[in-house]
């Protein structure tokens, strides 16, 4: 049997083995076959998820920031926090806490009015708030013995949500 284009299926069945009833795409050799898409995603497909995953992240996007100024506000009290436990340890075997012209790094590296310092009281230099601002540190404070002091992501007194002033007094 000739294998040309005009052959009958019925020939390339018996050839190839096809079933009598076969489909006629079935029997074609390979070469005469019309090729089937590859597996992929059509582009409305990948449209469709795009615009999902954009609509998600609209969604989810204010409410992820809004935490992260809140998480600021809790790592500057966590922070003040610290300082003031290391302020209390500093008192209790110094005598006196650091005056506002010692400030914070009397925690770090001793005072020359402090003789009986036996520091350093924290792990690692003082750092800035979470919005880069120095911490502010008066003693005596307004209304106790010291005052640490943030004022928050505008650097002004005052001010609410992420402006608001973290102090420990």
């Amino acid at each position: 049997m000739s294998r040309g284009l005009h052959n009958s299926c019925a020939e390339q069945s018996n050839d190839r083995g096809c079933a009598a009833g076969a489909a006629a795409i079935a029997c074609l050799p390979a070469r005469h076959r019309q090729a089937r898409p590859a597996g992929g995603f059509t582009l409305l497909e990948l449209l469709v998820v795009v615009t999902i995953i954009g609509l998600l992240a609209a969604y989810v996007g204010p409410k992820y920031f809004s935490q992260l100024g809140r998480s600021e506000q809790g790592v500057a009290k966590a922070q003040v926090e610290a300082f003031a436990r290391a302020l209390d340890t500093y008192r209790l075997e110094v005598g006196r806490y650091p005056t506002s012209e010692e400030g914070l790094k009397a925690l770090l590296s001793k005072p020359a009015s402090a003789p009986r310092w036996n520091g350093p009281y924290l792990q690692k230099a003082v750092p800035d708030d979470p919005w880069g601002h120095a911490y502010l540190y008066r003693s005596p404070g307004a209304t106790s013995d010291f005052e640490i002091i943030s004022y928050g992501k505008d650097g002004q007194p005052g001010g609410t949500g992420d402006a608001a002033d973290v102090s420990y007094q």
